[in-house]
């Protein structure tokens, strides 16, 4: 059992602690680690959704008896959805707040 791809989604943590200020250069760099950031957790859950899908198929076609790693797969494909919806609806709700100053 392969646990590693999960720590691919702790990346975004480290935004909070490096970002410092803008400026014109900078801010362009940072927008696009930001968003490769994205990028690359959308991929990993993609990746986990069809690691789960495929250990659905080989269990429901005898492949595979054990239970166990379907769960697994199954859990791991859930929490990195959560963990991609929760941070495109925390993004979305600091973009309706940002365009909701005034000035």
């Amino acid at each position: 059992m392969d646990i590693t791809a999960l720590n691919s989604l702790s990346g975004l943590s480290s935004y909070t602690t490096n970002i410092k200020t803008v400026d014109s250069d900078n801010g362009n760099k940072t927008f696009e680690q930001l968003f490769q950031s994205a990028v690359n957790m959308i991929n990993d859950t993609n990746n986990l959704s069809n690691a789960a899908e495929q250990a659905e198929i080989s269990y429901a076609l005898g492949l595979t008896d054990s239970t166990h790693d379907l769960m697994v797969a199954q859990q791991k494909a859930n929490l990195s959805l959560q963990y991609t919806v929760t941070v495109r609806n925390k993004v979305l709700e600091a973009y309706k707040e940002i365009m909701n100053i005034q000035f």
